[in-house]
């Protein structure tokens, strides 16, 4: 399957320009970040908020409606969109993968990004393995993006955790950090995250699932082998494990719609069957699933 067919880049155009980063100034308040040089570009308005810069409240409006609201501008540093892939053995489930929907995914964000002259950035790390690419810009740089994503295979297990600590560690400055995972992930994963927006960076979190994961359709006596692992575990399925398994699920995926939204961030909840666009559509909306 080809991350990116030109009738799916033809959907992607339409919704490149609804892409929004927010990120930490250094003047306080948020900002949205576009490119280098020029002057600053009046945006929208938003609530006040205890904390913000006095001197970026628009004051005629507070005149006209009674109400203070704060002015956001396109900053003039670059932003750098941060593709972080799990690429972990539980990625490699599904037909589909869930690994070649989060590929997709990643693909399409970087697209709209670049499309943007935003700066974007791969980085994919399982067991022993983190690489980090350098960021580009621009459409010419959508071929070693593309290149960059298909090299990522899944193997092994990950540390979610560090990895995105290391990419917080070696950012120059906040930027949209986009984590595609299963969050199948034992370790404090949430904590890193929420360092991270105490960092700064605007996050995003999709989450790519099976959609036999989401609703099983097991039943006997059976044998699962961890991916990552090579344990196996032999369990009996019935309708009580069943319900035990949903309530543990559906226990994590709380978790992960409460994080992005303690953090002011996006929460994409996605499977290996549902149409690329429609979980990019919830991208760009800003959504929490």
């Amino acid at each position: 399957m080809s991350l990116l067919d030109p009738a799916f880049a033809r959907e992607l155009e339409a919704l490149r320009r609804k892409l929004r980063v927010r990120a930490r100034s250094g003047a306080g308040g948020d900002h949205l970040g576009r490119r280098r040089g020029g002057s600053a570009e009046f945006l929208e308005h938003r609530p006040y908020a205890p904390g913000d810069d006095l001197r970026r409240i628009d004051w005629l409006a507070f005149a006209r409606t009674g109400e203070p609201v704060f002015k956001l501008f396109r900053a003039e540093e670059d932003i750098v969109v941060r593709l972080v892939l799990d690429a972990s053995a539980s990625l490699d489930y599904g037909t589909p993968t869930k690994l070649l929907t989060a590929k997709r995914l990643a693909a399409s964000i970087g697209y709209m990004a670049l499309a943007q002259s935003e700066r974007t950035q791969v980085v994919a790390a399982n067991a022993g393995d983190f690489r980090m690419t350098e960021p580009t810009r621009g459409r010419a740089s959508l071929p070693a993006l593309l290149r960059a994503l298909d090299g990522v295979d899944a193997r092994g297990g990950t540390d979610l955790a560090h990895t995105i600590d290391t990419v917080v560690q070696r950012s120059a400055r906040p930027g949209l950090l986009v984590v595609l995972s299963d969050f199948l992930d034992p370790g404090p994963f949430d904590l890193a995250i929420s360092r991270a927006a105490s960092a700064g960076h605007d996050v995003a979190l999709v989450q790519v699932l099976a959609q036999d994961e989401l609703e099983p359709n097991f039943e006997g006596d059976l044998a699962f082998e961890d991916a990552e692992t090579a344990e196996l575990v032999e369990v009996t399925v019935d309708a009580r494990a069943v319900e035990a398994y949903l309530a543990r699920l559906n226990g994590l995926l709380a978790t992960v719609r409460a994080l992005a939204k303690r953090c002011r961030g996006i929460y994409v909840r996605t499977s290996n069957v549902e149409p690329a666009i429609s979980a990019v559509r919830r991208f760009v909306a800003r959504g929490v699933d």
